[in-house]
């Protein structure tokens, strides 16, 4: 069994809530999600979703069932035994300011020692294994140093703090007053497993930190077609990759600074795969409400051929948003316990490839889905923990 907690209750989390429990009880196929045609040591139905935390007072001590009913229930049946399952209250430091009409917050109660003690303890007795980071995009940068976000916590300097650090930090303070690893999966493109001070952390506590940012639609696509280029040794002339969505995720994204968070994570894969840097435009671009959670993906993509010809790839998507990667965090959660039984700690490039935009550790190099998937059954083969 793997006891897992959720950090934010929007899109992806209720998707994931509500996708577990109808493989669970055999009402629909794991499509979406991976792995699961391969045999690992934890089943799907191993994962044991205890509750979520999240700061909208809509949703703060409700049942993911009544948030889910009114998420995403026009869409989906949702499954009565989320009923069971319920909200608590998190930290925000300010990420979602101006998104929700009320926030609430442990910060405002209490220091944010306090809190880190109040929520460790709580996942003490929890008794929690895994822990999901799915929060609306922030805007943060890397400590570098251990020493300064510990500083940052003990002088209760929420300025310097996002809501993922503080999350970051705690997990790893439970795993220590717990005695058991812990593992912490980031999908959202502040720096966890690019930041040194928080892997050595980690590593500190024998526990792992999984990140950064969740790679679902357009990313993986614009990384396999850029593979595509460079095995052919096709010259790309430049690349050009926007989306557009209606979610609450795309909305925070209108903040600049927020903006300039995912278009890192996206940016990277450029260099990275073909070995030489081209013009390129790949970032969210916009908001509009009526798209919902299906966003609009389009790409361009020109290149030399065979004596010196142009080729074009225009490419155009309506895609699913949160259940894409809802599906990928169900394999995530699974592969990070069997990495904890492995003794893994710190980061895990392996996994960390093919499912993130941005895998760390810092300055790991980001390759195609295609590659990064088989070196990750490879290593999983090497572990005698998978089979086809």
């Amino acid at each position: 069994m793997i006891n897992a907690i959720l950090l934010g209750q929007g899109m992806v989390a209720t998707h994931l809530a509500v996708g577990l429990e109808r493989i669970k009880s055999g009402e629909i196929e794991p499509y979406g999600v991976p792995l699961a045609k391969y045999e690992l040591p934890y089943k799907i139905e191993d994962i044991n979703l205890i509750c979520s935390y999240d700061v909208d007072a809509g949703k703060v001590e409700r049942s993911i069932y009544e948030v889910a009913k009114k998420l995403i229930g026009e869409q989906v049946p949702i499954p009565q035994s989320l009923k069971d399952v319920h909200v608590r209250e998190g930290v925000h430091l300010g990420s979602l300011k101006g998104l929700i009409e009320k926030t609430v917050g442990l910060e405002s109660k209490m220091t944010l020692k306090d809190a880190c003690d109040k929520l460790a303890d709580e996942w003490k007795e929890l008794n929690v294994d895994v822990i999901v980071n799915v929060i609306t995009t922030e805007h943060g940068e890397p400590f570098n140093e251990l020493a300064k976000l510990e500083k940052a916590i003990e002088e209760n300097q929420r300025d310097k703090l996002t809501a993922s650090h503080f999350y970051a930090y705690t997990a790893a303070k439970y795993s220590e007053k717990a005695g058991k690893p812990i593992a912490f999966i980031n999908v959202i493109p502040t720096p966890l497993a690019n930041d040194p001070a928080i892997v050595k952390l980690y590593a500190k506590s024998n526990s792992i930190v999984l990140g950064d940012d969740g790679a679902t639609g357009a990313t993986p696509l614009t990384a396999d077609l850029l593979e595509h280029m460079a095995e052919r040794n096709r010259r790309v002339k430049f690349i050009v990759q926007f989306n557009i969505g209606g979610n609450l995720d795309f909305l925070a994204l209108t903040v600049p600074e927020k903006n300039i968070m995912k278009e890192k994570t996206k940016s990277s894969i450029v260099k990275d795969i073909l070995g030489y840097d081209t013009p390129h435009y790949i970032k969210p671009t916009g908001y509009l409400k009526p798209l919902g959670d299906k966003k609009y993906v389009a790409l361009h993509l020109e290149y030399l051929t065979f004596n010196g010809l142009t080729d074009e790839l225009y490419v155009n998507v309506r895609l699913n948003d949160s259940p894409a990667l809802a599906g990928k965090l169900v394999d995530l959660i699974r592969l990070s316990k069997v990495a904890l039984d492995k003794g893994y700690n710190g980061t895990i490039y392996e996994i960390n490839s093919f499912f993130m935009k941005k895998p760390g550790p810092v300055h790991a190099k980001s390759v195609s889905k295609i590659v990064a998937f088989h070196n990750m059954i490879k290593w999983l083969k090497e572990l005698d923990a998978i089979q086809s």
